[in-house]
């Protein structure tokens, strides 16, 4: 098997639906919304980057930004799918000034005008493929995507190892993954089975099949990890950053990747990307925050605080959490998904997938 290493994957997902989390005062509409303050900074996030106990990535670059430059962070929380969905419906009174998504979402903001040119201080240190030539988006932490079972549960050897394993009488009910098209961690439920099984088809007939076990849809990845962690679920899916950043609390909690049987384990990358949003209320205020996420104290605390890869490739960490992130992914294969023909096809898989599981 190949080795698993800090990857640049991100071509042309965590990224859940759910309620919305906001960090200070915001409206959908102009006046006396948060977008009107000219101190402040609304970004638009999938999950995963904040902490369940405040003691995130975000809690402490929020933190430190805020101190540095006076400019509070107002946070708005949900699905990738979601957060590009919801910039699309105020068009005509743009709230976000900064969107963080997984892909393919993040290239579908691009495609439907969202993204302005910026590129941020630090870029220059971001691998080509990691970022959009033309400056609309840029990965500020890098990700994989991954699964996630109950150590307690299935001790002594049962863990399972393959997608087929979940499909066997004992996780009956026991199965739940997000959904595809809402959530970056649903779609790539969708992506990696392709890959896995070789196709479309073999992977909708596959998930047709897994359907029996499955509890049914989720609009939270986030929220499955709990579930796992107290034998509620036996597996579910995940991604390797927000799981490692939650096993800290959920002691349960073991991360692995499926392989079709017979084959390897995979997974690919699955990076947190960040674009400047058209016609920002704070542009300058985006562009400094932008500029202080690639910076390079934030993206040592990647490992440190966040659980994840820094997204700058002159960032080497060595801390803790860093060599216990290389021991997971150690010895799994990567591949590199074509993001441009997900981003075009989404909707033709998600409907498919729909079709397959009777969702």
């Amino acid at each position: 098997m190949s080795r698993l290493t800090p990857t640049r994957h991100l071509r042309s997902a965590a990224a859940v639906t759910g309620s919305l989390v906001l960090a200070g005062s915001l409206t959908a509409c102009g006046g006396d919304s948060a977008a009107s303050d000219e101190n402040t900074v609304t970004v638009y996030s999938a999950d995963g980057l904040k902490g369940e106990n405040g003691d995130g990535w975000y809690d402490q670059v929020f933190k430190d930004f805020t101190k540095k430059t006076g400019i509070k962070v107002n946070y708005v929380e949900g699905g990738s799918g979601e957060m590009v969905q919801r910039a699309v419906r105020e068009r005509s009174n743009t709230q976000a000034d900064v969107m963080i998504t997984l892909p393919p979402f993040i290239q579908q903001a691009d495609e439907k005008g969202l993204l302005q040119s910026y590129k941020p201080k630090g870029a220059e240190e971001v691998g080509a493929a990691d970022k959009d030539a033309d400056g609309k988006w840029t990965s500020v932490v890098n990700n994989y995507f991954g699964f996630i079972y109950n150590k307690k549960e299935l001790s002594g050897g049962k863990a399972p190892r393959t997608w087929e394993d979940l499909t066997d009488s004992s996780y009956k009910n026991k199965v739940q993954y997000s959904t595809p098209g809402v959530a970056g961690d649903g779609t790539a439920v969708l992506v990696k089975a392709m890959h896995d099984f070789g196709g479309k088809e073999p992977a909708m007939e596959y998930l047709k099949k897994l359907q029996s076990n499955n509890v049914g849809p989720s609009a939270s990845t986030g929220k499955l990890a709990p579930k796992v962690d107290k034998g509620e679920l036996l597996a579910a899916n995940g991604d390797v950053q927000m799981n490692y950043a939650q096993s800290k609390d959920m002691p349960n909690l073991g991360i692995w990747f499926p392989a079709k049987r017979g084959g390897k384990p995979t997974t690919f990358a699955l990076p947190y990307a960040a674009g400047l949003v058209t016609k920002a209320p704070h542009d300058a205020n985006a562009k400094k925050f932008l500029d202080y996420v690639l910076s390079a104290t934030a993206q040592q605390q990647v490992s440190e605080i966040g659980g994840g890869f820094a997204a700058r490739e002159d960032i080497k960490a060595t801390d803790a959490n860093a060599v216990a992130l290389k021991e997971i992914v150690d010895g799994v294969e990567v591949f590199e998904p074509d993001w441009a023909d997900i981003s075009k096809n989404l909707k033709a898989y998600v409907a498919d997938w729909k079709s397959a599981t009777g969702s």
